[in-house]
């Protein structure tokens, strides 16, 4: 590791919460000669990155953040470079510096500073608000701030899996969320989609999302998780309110897949260019009636299939009066295969968009998982 990257790291770990981009700009002038630093966050809705210092929006999609961002790959045009801000998978956005210094190691080591930013900027997320703020285009509505807050993020990967997910509209979402762990051997994916409107519906996701947490890190199985969170809607709502929810665990050796379909959205599997619904056992949503006995369903999953979850909001989209509906969902699905998760959910959704010539009205949760295979 270079000297400037070392130096780059400990000023980033001394650094107040919200100094990290004034720290890191001062590290790069000293060692690179570099006279411009801006970070651009990607927005909730995936569609602009938006500047840390209040610079325009870039929101063409040939512009080399974009390119940047896309690939996950240093970008240099015009004497600027971009640098992904990622780890582990999740893409907070594009450090942009200027002058490029030349030399062989140089973008490389710019790029290793572009990680440890986006490690410290998931350490210190919780303590700060300025990059939370900076990274929206208009105000969320409170129902949407309580969605986007329980997410573990947008996207992971690890070699044996990749995954993604998406709400819609993402500045007023309801009552749709998604959540996901993994322990190296296997992933958990919980998909809900939620019922009712504003601050209610966000509240009825939030019991059933710390419920199933609450069940999973208990250690139960996928039925058991379904059993205690739909008995935890139930006590408090009597069955007055319910929530759909899918429930997957997947085992990252052998690639067995577990299902609990509690009224849930769809399960859509991309295998070798072709897309089919897999045939699920329905059962009661969440909360519908005391004591539900839920039973799980097992598939086998090859290397390289790909997972889709869709909610009702995605199917009855609807633009000019037409349904955008499950062929043109199956259409769009098969055209996804060369992209990365986040890539195939945020094509989805802006096809979506176009579809009904603007955000979507009804909530909508998008979610791609990939399995490729056990790894060392």
């Amino acid at each position: 590791m270079s000297e400037p990257v070392d130096e780059a790291r400990r000023v980033l770990n001394e650094a107040p919460a919200d100094l990290l981009l004034d720290r890191i700009a001062d590290v790069l002038a000293a060692g690179y000669g570099v006279s411009r630093v801006e970070l651009l966050q990607v927005d909730y809705r995936l569609a602009a990155l938006l500047p840390f210092f209040g610079e325009e929006p870039v929101t063409a999609p040939g512009h080399p953040a974009w390119r940047c961002f896309d690939h996950q790959t240093p970008t240099v045009a015009d004497g600027t470079g971009y640098l992904p801000v990622s780890m582990r998978g999740e893409r907070w956005g594009v450090l942009v510096v200027s002058p490029v210094p030349t030399g062989p190691s140089v973008l490389a080591e710019l790029t290793d500073v572009a990680t440890a930013l986006a490690h410290e900027m998931a350490a210190v997320g919780y303590g700060t608000d300025v990059y939370r703020s900076a990274r929206r285009s208009k105000r969320l509505t409170l129902a949407a701030e309580m969605q986007w807050e329980m997410l573990p993020g947008r996207s992971r990967s690890r070699p044996s899996f990749s995954l993604a997910g998406q709400l819609e509209p993402a500045y007023a979402v309801r009552g749709d969320s998604f959540d996901w762990s993994d322990d190296g051997t296997r992933v958990w994916l919980s998909t809900i989609n939620g019922t009712g409107v504003g601050v209610a519906a966000a509240l009825l996701t939030a019991l059933a999302t710390h419920a199933l947490r609450n069940a999973r890190r208990s250690g139960l199985g996928l039925a058991d998780q379904a059993a205690l969170a739909d008995q935890a809607v139930y006590d408090l709502h009597r069955g007055g309110q319910h929530l759909a929810v899918l429930l997957m665990e997947l085992d990252l050796r052998s690639g067995q897949l577990t299902v609990v379909d509690a009224g849930s959205p769809r399960l859509m599997l991309l295998r070798d260019g072709d897309v089919e619904e897999l045939p699920l056992a329905a059962q009661f949503p969440l909360g519908m009636f005391e004591a539900t006995d839920y039973r799980e369903q097992h598939f086998a999953l090859r290397r390289g299939d790909r997972l889709f979850v869709v909610s009702d909001g995605v199917i009855d989209a609807t633009g000019k009066d037409i349904r955008y509906g499950e062929t043109a969902l199956e259409r769009f699905l098969r055209r996804t295969g060369p992209m990365e998760p986040l890539d195939a959910v945020r094509s989805l959704i802006g096809d979506l968009r176009a579809f009904v010539a603007g955000d979507l009205v009804d909530d909508a949760v998008v979610v791609c998982l990939d399995w490729t295979g056990p790894q060392e």
